[in-house]
Formats: C-alpha cells, sequence, structure tokens
C-alpha cells in the first residue's frame, strides 16, 4: 500500500481492515482516508490458500502477484540503506532500532529470488509488471541476477548478523531475534 501512494502522492491513511468472500475467494481489504487530500483509499488482496508464514515474510512460497520484483528490490534498498545508515553513525547500544528495518529489508531480497523461474539465473524482464519495477529493471537488469542477488542476500545477513552481535553485546546477551 505504501507503494502505490494516492493521487496526491501522500502514502498515510489509517488503514481499516476486513475480510470479504468474492465468489470462491477470501479478500483482505483495506480502506482509509487518506491524511493528505481526504479521498478515500481501498485495496483488495486475495488471499493464497496456502497460510503464509509469518512477519517479516511477505508472501508463501509462490511469487507475489501484487508486488513485483522491482518493487520488493526497492523495499530492500530503502529499508537496508535505512538501518545500515543507522548503525554506521549511532552508538552500539542504539542499533537494535535498526534490526527490525534489516529484517524487512532481507525478506525483501528473498521475496526477489522467487521470480527467477527454475533453471534461469536471473528474473525475466516480464515479472516486472508495476511502473515503478519496470524503471528499476531499465536502470540495472544485471542486478536481477542470480549471483548479484545472491551477493545482496549476504550483505544483508551480514549486517543484521553485526546488528544481533552489537545487542547481545549491550544488553548482557539477550536474544536479538526477541527485540
Amino acid at each position: 500500500m505504501d507503494l502505490h501512494p494516492c493521487e496526491c502522492g501522500g502514502a498515510d491513511f489509517e488503514r481499516r481492515h476486513h475480510l470479504e468472500q468474492h465468489g470462491d475467494d477470501l479478500v483482505a481489504v483495506y480502506e482509509g482516508v487518506c491524511r493528505g487530500c481526504g479521498r478515500d483509499r481501498r485495496f483488495e488482496f486475495v488471499m493464497a490458500v496456502e497460510i503464509p508464514p509469518p512477519p517479516p515474510a511477505y508472501g508463501g512460497a509462490e511469487p507475489s502477484e501484487i508486488i513485483d520484483p522491482g518493487e520488493f528490490a526497492e523495499v530492500a534498498d530503502r529499508f537496508g540503506r535505512w538501518a545500515s545508515l543507522g548503525v554506521l553513525n549511532s552508538p552500539e547500544s542504539e542499533h537494535h532500532k535498526y534490526r527490525g528495518a534489516m529484517v524487512s529489508a532481507l525478506a525483501a531480497v528473498e521475496e526477489v529470488f522467487k521470480f527467477i523461474p527454475e533453471g534461469q539465473d536471473a528474473v525475466p524482464a516480464s515479472a516486472f509488471t508495476s511502473e515503478r519495477g519496470r524503471a528499476r529493471y531499465e536502470r540495472g537488469p544485471g542486478k536481477f541476477g542470480r549471483k548479484l542477488l545472491n551477493y545482496e542476500l549476504s550483505i544483508t545477513r551480514k549486517v543484521l548478523a553485526n546488528i544481533d552481535d552489537s545487542i547481545a553485546r549491550t544488553s548482557g546477551g539477550a536474544d536479538p531475534a526477541a527485540e
């Protein structure tokens, strides 16, 4: 929903959530009023039959039909950059504040992998279905190859491990995942 702002450009609205039955489909509905301009906003998502994993995962085993790989890459960059800069520019005792963002970045990179067809080494151009996603792909199609995505996954995991180490050192060995 944050990837698809209102016509006025604002993405913030107080989200009310409910479920609706549409034929055989169970649909999650999010609606509310844009805080920027007052327009009504509504998003509908057909629920998958499989129960998705708990957050921070974004979905089940199949690639998303709502968010394309370019949008997931943008989410990963946004969260990863914010968390990395926060860690670099804060005392170790504050690194716990950035763990959630880095976990979300990791989950978003993992989502991009779901768009790589079996036996192929890159996300195909046809997987980029949003304007934002296609633009990101056109700026750097090589960024969606398996090799570079594996590197990004590795780096993101290392940053997360460093955050977890910082948390353990400053909290007397508490479990960072509980943060």
